[in-house]
């Protein structure tokens, strides 16, 4: 560290030479090589003779064999290196990505209020703020304001059962939005997935539009109105389930390939997609609820983020009753008349004590218990299906949810 500057720059300047060899000699005339290590000689003979100006010559003529060495090798522009410079930084990004921190958007309302999936809230448009304020609240808190009129008669096409078409669907593989299928013009996109744009008007303008028209959506139709506040965006550790088993309690993703229940209820965009809930089961718990409480063998549930639910303060207060855990509406959302888990005061949901690597039973419930799609309805969520914890809450900054994940 006390050795002088011209010494210092020198001794880099001899491993820079060693460097350009090994990455450019399946490139280099073997004079070449030779050549440069022989200037690399002398410069080093020059350091060991403390001459100034020996290593200065050294360095000169080291430095041009080397820019000779590829005469037909053109140097990077400002264009390539920026460009290599990007390459390798999504490289890095899709690296991290598959193995270690994957972001993940949460679309639904079933995690309330510890996280905040999409939300409509129904405002006229003329009591908008100024266009200053709106930017500032979408870029604070990820708040849309949206107003969307219907600019001429369709006529509302039907599913095989009879609904409304209306399907939840991706856009650049990373926004949620919806869209209306019409049995006389192209689908008709909307800015949020079905349900909070049914909170801002959609679900009016469908009823009315069957109520009244019989099925048709009339022009001048306000469909939307108000404001979508996005999902929070969230960094999943995909790395710590390669070396510890998940624990009770902690907030989780997963994915919903081969769960059944979640296929027939939510049909192919369920079946294709990922959940957050709470883990409330671990192999060998056996779960059952008594409102407010869930039982853990037998026992109410002691972990930190179930106590939480179940006592229902603040704004837990959410769930049904005004707190807890609740069973799971026999002929509620979702429900379709389809077989139900802890539907009833004696069942109970057994998680397998022993099973095979990849098998291994989890289960799931979301916080908002009273608006949740989970393992009260489906069962359980296998080992293989395991995504990681749920790890920082990335954006939006001012909902309260910025930081770590419990």
């Amino acid at each position: 560290m006390f050795s002088p500057k011209w010494k210092k720059e020198a001794l880099h300047l001899v491993k820079g030479a060693k460097k350009f060899i090994d990455y450019k000699r399946d490139l280099l005339a073997p004079e070449r090589v030779a050549e440069i290590h022989s200037r690399r000689d002398d410069l080093l003979a020059a350091i060991r003779s403390k001459d100034l100006a020996k290593v200065n010559e050294a360095s000169k003529q080291i430095r041009v064999v080397c820019e000779n060495s590829l005469p037909n090798e053109r140097p990077l522009g400002w264009l390539e290196e920026n460009v290599e410079v990007m390459f390798v930084a999504i490289v890095i990004a899709l690296g991290l990505r598959a193995y270690y921190l994957q972001p993940f958007r949460i679309p639904t309302g079933s995690m309330q209020p510890t996280l905040n999936g999409i939300i409509g809230t129904p405002v006229e448009s003329e009591k908008w703020p100024s266009l200053p304020a709106r930017l500032l609240e979408k870029a604070l808190r990820g708040r849309t304001y949206v107003k969307v009129v219907n600019d001429r008669d369709r006529k509302i096409a039907l599913t095989p059962d009879g609904k409304p078409d209306i399907r939840d669907t991706q856009f650049l593989h990373f926004f949620s939005r919806s869209e209306i299928h019409f049995k006389d013009s192209p689908p008709l996109r909307l800015p949020a997935p079905a349900n909070p744009c049914s909170e801002i008007g959609l679900g009016d303008a469908i009823g009315d539009a069957f109520r009244n028209h019989g099925g048709l959506l009339r022009k001048g139709t306000v469909i939307c109105e108000g404001t979508i506040d996005s999902g929070d965006l969230v960094l999943v550790d995909k790395f710590s389930y390669h070396f510890r088993r998940p624990e009770r309690g902690e907030v989780f993703v997963f994915d919903t390939i081969d769960i059944d229940g979640i296929r027939r209820r939510s049909g192919p965009q369920g079946a294709g997609s990922h959940y957050i809930k709470r883990l409330v089961g671990v192999p060998g718990d056996v779960l059952s609820v008594q409102t407010p409480n869930l039982l853990v063998n037998g026992k109410i549930a002691q972990e930190p983020g179930i106590q939480r639910v179940i006592q229902g303060k603040g704004p837990y207060s959410i769930n049904s009753e005004g707190y807890g855990y609740a069973k799971p509406e026999s002929h509620g959302p979702n429900s379709s008349g389809l077989s139900q888990y802890i539907s009833g005061p004696g069942n109970k949901l057994e998680l397998a004590a022993e099973a095979r690597p990849g098998m291994r039973e989890y289960a799931a419930f979301g916080d908002n218990t009273g608006n949740s799609l989970d393992s009260r309805y489906w069962g359980t969520v296998k080992e293989f299906n395991l995504v990681g914890p749920a790890l920082f809450a990335l954006w939006p900054i001012t909902t309260g949810h910025w930081g770590f994940i419990h």
